[in-house]
């Protein structure tokens, strides 16, 4: 079924441009009206001499109509290519209905990529930016997945430092041994909102917290059993949002566990003069000549900074995996730091530079404005999820009169897929605000709205006896059914293009423009009313965008409800 294929080996034949080259330039147009596909001749101009338009006219009376290309038209410097449509339609719905959940997928592929994320502080609970992060390692993941290739997910737990220390200073001051009365991780970072408030009556709380690193870093047994008890609260309560967004990471790094080795990393270098010191003795990675500001690795009093753990991180990673790519999911405010890491390790001889790459991400915002840890009025991930399904419930209740079990399982799927649509649908360096209330919408452009496109078709199909006899899908002759058919055939690369460009946003807007599409169709046409001919070949059409819906959905996280 791949059209797209054969138009590039037409075009091959009367062209010196080899497929790959093609495959890069070859569009889809923004209507159907100028074709499924669109060839931009001005990519020839140069080579033949001759206006964009002019090449055009000369291809379109070399290329012949074919079974599965009905004609080819020019249209200024393109040149479109128009499928024949009793073939694509029968071939489009075919594909999909046979291949059902595998519809999008591709074979497998020997490459192997890791995808690091949200690697989170451990003195508090994971927020709304934790949120935004896990969405995009896990979709991403799910993306790449479905593309065939070996995807590694991993964690980083920044464990140590000052950060820390205010947690455990404040517990040790004012917890009294207490055990966690709460979600654990949230009982942790309760302390470091109370560091952060009597901090600004008692200054000398600042140099209580670096004695305490100072007791951490020599290993002293109290200040370290605390730690642990601590850190492990914090993990365990991790673990329970990580399972609640259907995340399982096949290694979890510690920073503690390895912060150490990488000074040795940065002395050797240092010694093969690959890094210098400054005026301060600190011990820096000249980046200048590559655009880059200098970076100090290790302090003139030995201590080391996130770059120089994350040199070594980067090595261990490598060496446990052998992976060919590796995505590091963090905010865009990180993005001179990662561009200074991968620039270091090309200077260390790091294998795989050219497959590192930093996944950079906008801000999230709240309506009231953004959001401040430090002060407590973060919004922490546990309790959006708790705001999100309670307010999923109340839209249920207003539509239907459901038994507990049930309620609370729509709830979930509903209020759940309204937070993971609406943050995946942005593009990852996109910076927007995020309204609980404008996303639990079933209406505009929401998850549930999706959700709710998938099980009205359900409920359609549920009521037919489906389709009795052969299907004539050359009777799907209406603009709507011809549009819906060709977003049904461009999900399988939309799928692919998400995953090379590494923006899940990619599916979740298709899904949307075929759920709208979908609305558009069923407020023209009729499917059970329709006469019996039309009426099995619009069965089958809404039963191959049903599958697909729910193949988008899948793919972000998101479940795709029978009945809402």
């Amino acid at each position: 079924m791949n059209f797209r294929q054969e138009v590039i080996k037409i075009l091959e034949k009367h062209t010196n441009l080899k497929a790959t080259q093609l495959d890069k330039v070859l569009e889809i147009p923004p209507s159907l009206q100028f074709g499924d596909y669109a060839f931009p001749c001005f990519v020839l101009s140069k080579e033949f001499k001759k206006a964009p338009h002019i090449i055009a006219e000369e291809l379109l009376k070399k290329i012949k109509p074919s079974k599965n290309i009905s004609k080819t038209e020019v249209k200024g410097p393109y040149l479109n290519f128009f499928i024949n449509r009793e073939v694509l339609n029968k071939e489009v719905i075919a594909k999909v209905l046979k291949e059902k959940n595998d519809y999008g997928k591709t074979s497998k592929k020997k490459e192997k990529i890791m995808i690091e994320y949200p690697a989170p502080n451990t003195n508090k609970p994971l927020h709304l930016g934790h949120v935004r992060n896990m969405l995009l390692g896990k979709s991403l993941s799910n993306i790449l997945e479905s593309q065939g290739y070996k995807v590694i997910q991993v964690n980083l737990n920044n464990d140590r430092g000052i950060h820390i220390c205010k947690s455990m200073l404040a517990y040790k001051k004012w917890g009294k041994n207490k055990e966690p009365n709460k979600k654990s991780d949230h009982f942790v970072g309760d302390f470091y909102v109370l560091y952060s408030k009597k901090v600004k009556s008692d200054e000398k709380l600042e140099l209580e917290a670096y004695d305490l690193l100072k007791k951490w870093e020599k290993g002293d047994k109290e200040t370290r059993a605390l730690w642990k008890k601590m850190n492990s609260w914090a993990m365990k309560g991790f673990d329970e949002t990580y399972k609640t967004f259907g995340i399982k990471f096949d290694k979890t790094y510690n920073e503690s566990e390895h912060y150490e080795k990488a000074k040795d990393i940065v002395m050797e270098a240092y010694k093969k003069r690959k890094f210098k010191r400054d005026d301060q003795k600190n011990i820096i990675a000249e980046l200048e000549k590559h655009g880059l500001p200098n970076k100090v690795l290790l302090r003139s009093d030995g201590t080391s900074v996130y770059m120089t753990q994350d040199i070594n991180l980067a090595k261990l990673k490598f060496d446990d995996f052998k992976m060919d790519r590796s995505i590091y999911v963090v905010g865009s405010e990180q993005k001179l730091h990662f561009r200074q890491l991968f620039t270091i390790l090309k200077k260390l001889g790091f294998k795989n530079t050219e497959g590192l790459y930093h996944l950079a991400y906008g801000m999230i915002y709240l309506p009231e404005g953004k959001m401040k840890s430090r002060e407590g009025t973060v919004v922490d991930a546990d309790d959006l999820i708790d705001e999100m399904t309670t307010m999923a419930k109340k839209e249920i209740k207003k539509r239907h009169k459901l038994d507990k079990k049930e309620l609370e399982k729509r709830s979930k799927q509903i209020g759940m897929g309204a937070l993971k649509f609406f943050i995946t649908k942005y593009e990852p360096a996109k910076d927007f605000t995020f309204d609980p209330k404008e996303s639990i919408s079933f209406e505009g452009e929401t998850g549930p709205y999706i959700q709710y496109a998938h099980a009205r078709i359900n409920s359609i199909l549920k009521k037919s006896s489906y389709m009795s006899g052969k299907v004539d899908y050359s009777l799907l002759k209406a603009s709507e059914e011809q549009e819906l058919i060709a977003m049904l055939k461009s999900y399988p690369e939309v799928v692919e293009e998400a995953a090379s460009s590494y923006k899940p946003s990619l599916v979740a807007r298709h899904i949307l423009d075929l759920a709208q599409m979908f609305n558009e169709f069923y407020h023209k046409h009729p499917v059970l009313k329709a006469e019996n001919h039309v009426r099995n070949a619009r069965l089958a059409l809404i039963l191959a965008i049903k599958q697909v819906l729910k193949n988008g959905l899948n793919i972000l996280g998101i479940e795709a409800p029978n009945e809402m």
